[in-house]
């Protein structure tokens, strides 16, 4: 089990949005979590993921919720040994207990969402994605995308049936292939695409499971996202905006708001980690507000566990879920609902616990 940290390693800056669309909830969830390996091995490491619901009524958000929870308790459980191979039980320990939960009420019956995650451990990284949220590389004036997307527009342009051109706009880029939660367990992606020559344009990349463990450099810039930003920004403009912004608050900020000056049609979320240019760098140390909140979310988990257990002897009964309603930064922490392992106190979620560093490299 790591020891959680009380300052970043990297810089970090996280932003979310229910976008434009009037009467629509917020489906995303996000966190992000810092630790070291042990109390004899310092090395930190950071943990960040992001969650994008799919499916009627309250289901896509409660889905987001739980999976983001299940997925960084059972990272914060972990010694780190094999993070690819952490990372894939966790997603389909998450994918088990969402379909079960969903069954128990026809409203929520198919709920689930899409998920990426980043794992960077002292200066390697680690990610795997599920669904067409996305994982980018920004390396100097060259951005890549990471991660594949399970969509039929992805397919058809992996086929040659489409163009680039063609694929942005095309009316079934939403269709995807796979979610966390589904009937079928999912396949978690663990390839990355990486350019041997970034600058050639025409160069295709292959993903590879091999790239994982990639090497970042002082100064790489990592992004999280869900599909609200990836619909609306194109490649360019992201890192146009990313390394034009004073600091990465203003990057995300600006990025969620370019989104939602194009219409916002979708909700937006977005994660940057930065690393330091001049080496290894903490953000700042927490404040005893924060360290107090992490206290009171330990409290809760235990106290939803005794809930859980309670739970599990009575018929079923659906909680019910209500949305933030917060319009520019919205984060969610609740206790985890996971009946395969013991439970933690869970790991730092949010702006409200997370190590925020100064956020300028």
């Amino acid at each position: 089990m790591m020891i959680p940290a009380e300052r970043a390693h990297l810089f970090v800056a996280a932003q979310s949005h229910k976008g434009m669309k009037k009467g629509k909830n917020n489906e995303d969830r996000y966190a992000i979590s810092s630790y070291f390996l042990s109390a004899e091995n310092t090395t930190p490491t950071l943990f960040a993921i992001i969650a994008d619901g799919v499916g009627g009524h309250l289901a896509g958000e409660v889905a987001a919720e739980m999976i983001v929870d299940y997925i960084s308790q059972a990272i914060a459980e972990d010694d780190a040994q094999d993070p690819v191979e952490t990372i894939k039980n966790a997603v389909i320990g998450a994918s088990e207990v969402v379909r079960s939960f969903g069954e128990k009420d026809e409203k929520k019956m198919g709920m689930g969402a899409t998920c990426v995650c980043a794992w960077v451990i002292n200066d390697r990284l680690y990610a795997g994605s599920v669904g067409d949220s996305r994982l980018y590389l920004m390396r100097g004036a060259i951005i890549q995308q990471l991660t594949t997307d399970h969509t039929w527009v992805q397919e058809a342009l992996d086929k040659g049936v489409l163009t680039p051109e063609q694929a942005q706009g095309h009316p079934n880029a939403h269709v995807i292939r796979q979610y966390v939660g589904g009937r079928n367990l999912p396949q978690v992606d663990f390839r990355l695409r990486l350019h041997t020559d970034p600058t050639n344009k025409d160069e295709k990349a292959t993903p590879k499971r091999s790239n994982q463990g990639l090497q970042l450099e002082p100064g790489d810039t990592l992004l999280l996202c869900s599909d609200g930003l990836t619909d609306l920004v194109w490649n360019d403009e992201i890192i146009e905006i990313v390394r034009g912004a004073k600091d990465l608050d203003a990057a995300a900020k600006k990025l969620i708001n370019t989104a939602n000056e194009r219409g916002g049609h979708d909700n937006t979320t977005v994660i940057l980690l930065s690393m330091p240019e001049g080496g290894k760098a903490f953000g700042k140390k927490l404040s005893p507000w924060w360290i107090i909140g992490g206290v009171v979310s330990a409290l809760i988990a235990i106290s939803a566990l005794i809930g859980f257990i309670w739970y599990m002897m009575q018929p079923p009964a659906i909680p019910t879920t209500t949305p933030s309603e917060t319009p520019t930064v919205e984060v969610y922490s609740t206790a985890t609902i996971s009946p395969f392992y013991t439970p933690t106190p869970p790991p730092t979620i949010g702006p409200t616990y997370t190590p925020w560093p100064t956020n300028v490299p």
